[in-house]
């Protein structure tokens, strides 16, 4: 018996992997955060699963039901929307099913960053503009932010930033942002990437807060901020250049 976290990406349920795909259709018990993970990915599900919706229980409960599962020899879907490898909470669980004794692994998913820079249909490193990502959060009332790590720190270092769980505090995130990013500088929103009801919103730091706020956006939304989203005068990247081209030939 197995716990396989899998990140259930964005919501399309077509942005599945095909591994994500046969190990739902395989797991006769899956959780999920019915908040985040829309219902038709749970048509995947084998015939008779044991479905819970997590989004309302505590990590002892879920832990429990994982516990409970390998007692009885079986294999759970622990969908995590987007990449499990952020914000998902899968560390702490990991450390309780290590404690119990219960077997996991992991199967990546496309992360909701991800997801809104295709819809945005923009590259995140632009040469000589931004080669650097930075996936964060703000505290508000969730666990506090690392020394460190807060958005006024992150927002000097430049680059692309990707805010996840902060749409609801978007004024803060735009006070905190525009003495080093300005107040004219790109930003976007999206919200639900890759499903129907998707919304996209973009504008500059200076009037994306109005714009979210008129959308009535409070969740499930990605925030990005940064130049590389209206680049358009840049060089090529050396990638394909003639001079690396014909250096290799």
């Amino acid at each position: 018996m197995t716990v396989h976290f899998i990140g259930a990406g964005p919501g399309a349920v077509d942005l599945l992997t095909i591994r994500a795909r046969d190990l739902v259709a395989a797991s006769p018990v899956c959780l999920y955060a019915g908040s985040l993970v829309p219902p038709e990915m749970l048509e995947l599900c084998p015939p008779g699963a044991r479905t819970v919706d997590t989004a309302l229980m505590t990590l002892a409960e879920i832990v429990d039901e994982m516990v409970r599962a390998h007692e009885h020899g079986l294999d759970v879907a622990r969908l995590a929307s987007g990449d499990p490898s952020v914000f998902s909470a899968m560390a702490e669980q990991m450390r309780r099913l290590d404690a119990a004794g219960v077997p996991y692994d992991v199967t990546p998913g496309v992360p909701a960053y991800a997801a809104a820079a295709a819809t945005l249909k923009r590259e995140l490193t632009v040469p000589t503009v931004a080669q650097t990502v930075t996936l964060t959060r703000i505290a508000a009332r969730a666990t506090p932010m690392p020394d460190g790590e807060s958005l006024e720190a992150l927002g000097t270092a430049g680059g692309t930033l990707v805010l996840h769980l902060a749409v609801h505090r978007i004024d803060e995130v735009v006070k905190e942002l525009a003495p080093s990013y300005g107040a004219d500088c790109p930003a976007a929103v999206v919200a639900y990437a890759s499903r129907e009801h998707e919304i996209v919103l973009r504008g500059r730091l200076d009037d994306i807060a109005h714009a979210v706020h008129e959308a009535g956006i409070r969740r499930t939304a990605v925030i990005i901020v940064g130049p590389a989203l209206a680049a358009e005068h840049f060089p090529d990247s050396h990638l394909y250049s003639d001079t690396r081209c014909r250096a290799g030939s």
